[in-house]
């Protein structure tokens, strides 16, 4: 497993290899992924909302039951967290690297060697691209 201290690693179509590509590890993932089990207790409305986007994020399809489960508590410690009347750093840099230990952060993906591309919507996501062409343009950078 590769380290995880250290600068971010580029994204693949960003770095420059003059040495041998560290192997990959392929895992299959199982036929239908595991369904996201219901959080069973009143969330915070932030903590919900972040349990929700698991079952939508890339990396769910990876997760197995005792990953749902890690992560009902993480929204559960989450949830405790943001309602108490004084904040715990300690507990916020828990939940933090607990919810880096479930891959929900690019740099978290990165130290593994995981990147998630999403399917372009037909060019709606190019128009600020288009639009950053021609300020380049205008002022002759480009």
């Amino acid at each position: 497993m590769p380290a995880t201290r250290g600068p971010i690693p580029k994204r693949s179509d960003q770095r420059r290899r003059r040495n041998a590509a560290e192997p990959v590890t392929t895992v299959t993932p199982p036929a239908e992924p595991v369904a996201a089990p219901p959080l069973g207790f009143p969330a915070h409305e932030l903590a919900a909302a972040w349990y929700a986007s698991l079952a939508e994020s890339g990396q769910a399809l990876y997760f197995e039951p005792s990953d749902w489960q890690a992560a009902r508590l993480l929204a559960f410690d989450l949830t405790r967290h943001l309602n108490a009347p004084r904040v715990s750093a300690q507990l916020l840099a828990a939940v933090w690297s607990a919810m880096g230990d479930l891959l929900t952060t690019e740099a978290a993906r990165r130290r593994v060697r995981m990147e998630i591309e999403r399917a372009p919507d037909d060019g709606a996501d190019l128009a600020g691209v288009t639009a950053l062409d021609d300020y380049r343009r205008a002022l002759g950078a480009g």
